[in-house]
């Protein structure tokens, strides 16, 4: 018996064994471990009052989780200081492109998290969702949304990451808002006219004195600290007495004594509510306690000097109310649930978004029906393998060979049949060439280029060199391939099509070529059709002006300024209200999907192709051309930011 038990409990230990990548794990992780006791005893704690260890879980798991979505160095720390100025920290973090060194201090205490990633990928709709999270972890801490607008669409977002589709229900959701606050001023609209006119008059009133109050250059760091925040400003020795409020309103009300009581009422109703709300949050204290020539608000004295904004919080009365409420436990637990989600596609869906996008990348560049109809067979099977093998977590250089290689062969292989009808097909030798574009690094391109633009150069400069790894993996299989089947990509044929029929043919197959790209990146649908409606436009204009004989290079250069300015203008009309709040998407998922048809594929194909051959006159010469036209891009959007935002045009 005692055998046959041990004999029984070696074949569980066996079974429960792990194989391949989940044996591989055991000994690289690049999770945070947070069951340490320093974490493990603030766990359900508000993450306000714990200690340093548990906040820097939360601040450094954040940026890990935009590193490993693809996103720059620079948004990498921009998002670790959003999640870190509620907390009361400062953080100084050196991002690469797979590994953060990051020291957080609160003033008392100091602790450095060091996280490796074991690869890199591109997941945008983590980016959008990790953007949601720090709107929702600052406002339940007491700041303002940053970047959302709509502060309830952000908290029902990541309440709901459970939701396949968090896409269609910010959709959802943003409708319901929108109705509430139609209904909301419908009702306001049918109350009594009078009542509705007095409390247009108080509101002016209240800005005016707002307005007056911002303009007197009140020397108050707490006058200064609240409208940073968004807060509102309420001296009390400069509020009117409800007699003087009664006075001025009887020069819009008349006599009617039952109008003026009900304004009354409602009035005192609403500072009261007001004033309890600012006394809860500590930015106000009570009228018992203050007097003319006393400053209201928070009782401590916060520190001076150079990082005195980081600590603005030491020596802070703990404040109540619901601001308390996002434990160290919830915060995990929302990122945890971001950084589970499966991917939006399957890799079928995957594999018909990147047939259709190199198909369309085939027309821009001058392809005709048959060479599309190769590169769409090629490019579906490609990434249809690259996914299924990416699931088993095998080496991306690796994976990269062997699928570009299938991508060809399959590209190849469907035109040999096709010219078995038409003889014509067989002669299509540049159409392979089309058939691998869907392996262009552009995510990590255009990232690197920016973050040297914001002089990161050991960040740019590792990214750089990660697509030129890809780039070379990629384009030594195709030209392996090329030497057995023996092809010769001399170019594509002239369509010979009219200008204006070209014209609009380029600006669907550019819109189709971007909702691909967009899709290969995980973004959610209609972030790809926002990002397609601004490739469609930018590249349309790029290869027109290339047809005027305008360099390739500086039309890149305007096709990606352009793109930059598009993006911007429409995150601009979403934080005013003119689109819908649910359609504010990160710029970078919109930008990079509406260029990375534009990096010149071609050229750096038919670049290696010539250095197989030992020609290497031509070799140079088409990896020069596509040098100038690739370091145009980031630079256009470089520019774009620079003339759009501030923290990029000014050193400081």
């Amino acid at each position: 018996m005692s055998f046959l038990r041990k004999n029984k409990d070696a074949e569980n230990k066996s079974a429960a064994q792990p194989v391949g990548a989940t044996a591989v794990r055991k000994f690289h992780t690049h999770s945070i471990p947070l069951d340490m006791e320093d974490i493990a005893r603030d766990w359900d704690k508000p993450i306000v009052d714990a200690g340093i260890a548990a906040k820097a879980s939360v601040i450094v798991r954040v940026g890990t989780l935009d590193l490993g979505a693809g996103t720059g160095s620079f948004r990498v720390r921009e998002m670790m200081h959003r999640i870190a100025y509620p907390l009361g920290v400062h953080v100084r973090a050196d991002v690469n492109l797979t590994d953060i060194e990051a020291t957080c201090t609160d003033g008392r205490h100091r602790i450095t998290e060091v996280i490796d990633l074991p690869t890199t990928g591109v997941n945008t709709e983590r980016i959008w969702l990790l953007e949601h999270f720090a709107d929702w972890f600052a406002v339940n801490l007491g700041k303002s949304s940053m970047y959302h607008v709509q502060s309830k669409l952000s908290e029902g977002v990541v309440q709901h990451l459970e939701e396949r589709d968090a896409s269609q229900y910010s959709a959802d959701l943003s409708k319901k808002i929108r109705e509430e606050l139609k209904a909301a001023q419908e009702g306001e609209a049918s109350e009594d006219p009078v009542v509705e006119a007095m409390e247009l008059a108080e509101r002016v009133n209240t800005l005016k004195r707002a307005e007056a109050e911002r303009s007197l250059g009140d020397d108050s760091e707490e006058t200064h600290r609240l409208l940073a925040d968004d807060l509102p400003v309420v001296p009390v020795e400069s509020r009117t007495s409800d007699e003087e409020r009664f006075d001025q309103e009887e020069v819009f009300s008349g006599d009617s004594d039952a109008v003026r009581d009900r304004v009354a009422a409602r009035l005192a109703e609403r500072d009261r509510r007001q004033r309890e709300k600012l006394e809860g949050e500590g930015y106000v204290s009570s009228p018992t306690s203050s007097s003319a020539g006393k400053k209201s608000g928070r009782v401590h004295q916060p520190p001076k000097g150079e990082y005195a904004e980081h600590f603005d919080h030491v020596g802070a009365q703990p404040k109540t109310g619901r601001h308390e409420g996002i434990t160290v436990r919830q915060a995990h637990e929302r990122l945890d649930l971001i950084e589970r989600r499966k991917p939006l596609y399957k890799p079928w869906f995957s594999g018909l978004a990147s047939a259709i996008a190199c198909a369309s990348f085939v027309f821009l560049l001058g392809g005709g029906p048959y060479d599309m109809i190769g590169a769409f067979v090629g490019a579906g099977l490609g990434q249809w393998m690259r996914r299924r093998l990416f699931a088993h977590h095998l080496n991306q250089f690796f994976v990269t060979f062997v699928c570009v290689a299938a991508a060809a062969l399959a590209c190849t292989g469907t035109l040999r049949f096709v010219g078995l009808f038409d003889p014509v097909a067989l002669s299509h030798d540049t159409a392979y060439i089309g058939a691998m574009l869907f392996v262009i690094p552009g995510f990590p391109l255009i990232t690197g280029g920016l973050d040297m633009a914001k002089i990161d150069f050991p960040s740019g400069i590792q990214r750089i060199t990660y697509v030129l790894c890809i780039i070379l993996m990629a384009t030594l299989a195709g030209w392996m391939v090329a030497s057995m089947v023996h092809l010769n990509p001399e170019g594509f044929e002239p369509l010979g099509l009219n200008a204006w029929v070209n014209g609009c043919l380029r600006f669907v197959f550019a819109f189709l070529g971007v909702w691909g790209f967009s899709v290969l990146f995980n973004s959610p649908q209609r972030m790809c059709l926002v990002a397609a409606f601004i490739g469609a436009i930018t590249d349309t204009l790029r290869l027109t002006l290339v047809d005027f004989q305008v360099p390739a290079e500086a039309a890149a250069f305007i096709g990606a300024f352009l793109s930059g300015i598009l993006a911007f203008v429409w995150r601009s009309s979403v934080r005013h209200g003119w689109l819908p709040p649910h359609l504010g998407y990160p710029r970078i998922c919109l930008t990079v999907p509406s260029i990375v048809i534009m990096v010149p594929g071609l050229y750096m194909y038919r670049a290696m192709f010539y250095l197989g051959g030992f020609d290497t006159i031509n070799a140079l010469d088409w990896a020069f051309r596509a040098f100038m036209v690739i370091i145009c891009l980031p630079i256009g959007l470089a520019m774009a930011r620079v003339v759009t935002d501030k923290s990029w045009r000014y050193d400081v």
